[in-house]
């Protein structure tokens, strides 16, 4: 996984992070995986507010099941299926996040997700 691909979220409450999420060698398309992201990300937004008070937790979950979810309807086997996975949320949770300067510190309770 040399290539990455940099992405900046800014969350409901204003904070800010620039990630540089490492790209599985077989990426069909950066930009696809870019313009996929933002749209999950924008519905999910679009979501909590529509639903109101929803834990980060249930958030979470939800996530970790739509990810259970699409693996399962991808061909191959499920070892095989499961593995890739895996690495992918692996890779993805290891590039970490840079937090602009100015964000809220991180123990701040806040409302928005």
């Amino acid at each position: 996984m040399s290539r990455r691909l940099p992405y900046r979220a800014i969350t409901a409450s204003g904070n800010v992070f620039e990630f540089e999420f490492p790209l599985h060698a077989d990426t069909g398309s950066a930009v696809h995986v870019d313009n996929l992201l933002s749209a999950l990300l924008a519905t999910l937004d679009h979501e909590l507010k529509q639903l109101g008070d929803v834990s980060n937790g249930d958030v979470l979950q939800a996530l970790a099941m739509a990810i259970a979810v699409r693996a399962r309807m991808l061909p191959g086997s499920e070892a095989m299926v499961d593995t890739l996975a895996r690495e992918l949320v692996d890779a993805a949770l290891s590039a970490g996040a840079s937090p602009a300067t100015g964000n809220l510190p991180a123990d701040t309770p806040r409302d928005m997700h």
